[in-house]
């Protein structure tokens, strides 16, 4: 993997653990030699990512709505900024540049972009991992609620396996490099559907 898309909230929580996470988490890509590509904002578990891998020598792209440079929350001291005009064209721009996605704590729009992943890789559009990194536990009940759809036959169990997730980066980079896609819903037959 060259290049991870990591999704994370904007925000910044009251609780530290989830910032130090965001900075190790970048720290470790760099080191590692992978690039990142996020959200492109400064503020938040976006800005700690991104400011620790830049720290680290890293590469760092990101990939802002042109409405949110506006509102002046852009990280002008990424490698790459990327102007984007709406939200498809961000997201779609975050699969053509990475090799897989890494999720971290955050909000609405970080699942929105965490269940794109996984939907496109059921559908076929990707065959890239799709990890998520449950720090101090945040992800448990989401974790729990992914394994209730694949009981109740929602998810399909060619497809159980597409969310991948780890408390520890190191495990998570491990699970991802092994990763091997799925049978896609665009190449199954209707009687297998």
């Amino acid at each position: 993997m060259k290049r991870l898309a990591v999704y994370c909230g904007s925000a910044l929580p009251a609780d530290p653990v989830y910032v130090e996470a965001a900075r190790h988490v970048g720290r470790s890509l760099a080191l590692r030699g992978i690039g990142i590509v996020y959200g492109g904002g400064r503020l938040g578990l976006m800005g700690a990512v991104a400011d620790a891998a830049l720290e680290a020598g890293g590469e760092v792209v990101g990939v802002i709505p042109e409405a949110l440079v506006s509102a002046e929350v852009a990280h002008r001291g990424c490698t790459e900024l990327h102007v984007v005009q709406t939200m498809h064209q961000r997201k779609a721009l975050f699969t053509d540049l990475s090799d897989g996605f890494m999720t971290l704590p955050g909000g609405v729009g970080t699942m929105d972009e965490l269940w794109e992943a996984i939907s496109w890789a059921q559908l076929g559009y990707h065959s890239k991992p799709v990890g998520l990194l449950n720090v101090a536990g945040f992800y448990d009940q989401l974790i729990a609620f992914n394994q209730h759809m694949i009981g109740a036959g929602f998810i399909r169990p060619q497809h159980a396996n597409i969310l991948l997730h780890a408390d520890a980066i190191e495990l998570l980079l491990d699970q991802m490099a092994a990763y091997q896609p799925h049978e896609p819903i665009f190449a199954m037959k209707a009687d297998r559907l």
